[in-house]
């Protein structure tokens, strides 16, 4: 089994928990990323940061397919926010931005789930 190159550290904030991702998702890093999941429990959502990834394969897209569809199983939504233009050109590609909520930041994501609006100062 090769080895997890990516940490998934989780946090949870109000009905959602957020998913801190840092470096390289892979196929080796299906372990860690499940046991991210398991630890989000009942949450009504799950937030992918992906602003501490430094680098994802086709292993890591599959990953997150495998995530979703356990997600959309416990009726729970997954959201993402900090991808990068690169990354965000992939999941329009591979149509994942169809399944999973695309967000600028976290505040954004976390208001989606609440049912709130970000207004923009500045």
């Amino acid at each position: 089994m090769a080895e997890a190159t990516a940490t998934f550290d989780v946090r949870r904030q109000g009905s959602a928990c957020v998913v801190d991702i840092h470096g390289d998702v892979t196929a080796g890093s299906e372990e860690v990323l499940m046991r991210a999941y398991a630890d989000a429990g009942d949450a009504r959502a799950i937030v992918l940061n992906f602003t501490g990834m430094s680098y994802m394969n086709s292993g890591g897209i599959g990953l997150l397919v495998t995530l979703l569809v356990r997600a959309n199983r416990r009726s729970q939504r997954l959201l993402a926010f900090g991808l990068s233009d690169h990354y965000r050109q992939i999941f329009e590609l591979t149509r994942l931005d169809e399944a999973v909520g695309i967000h600028e930041s976290e505040a954004a994501a976390l208001a989606d789930v609440s049912g709130a609006t970000v207004t923009r100062h500045g």
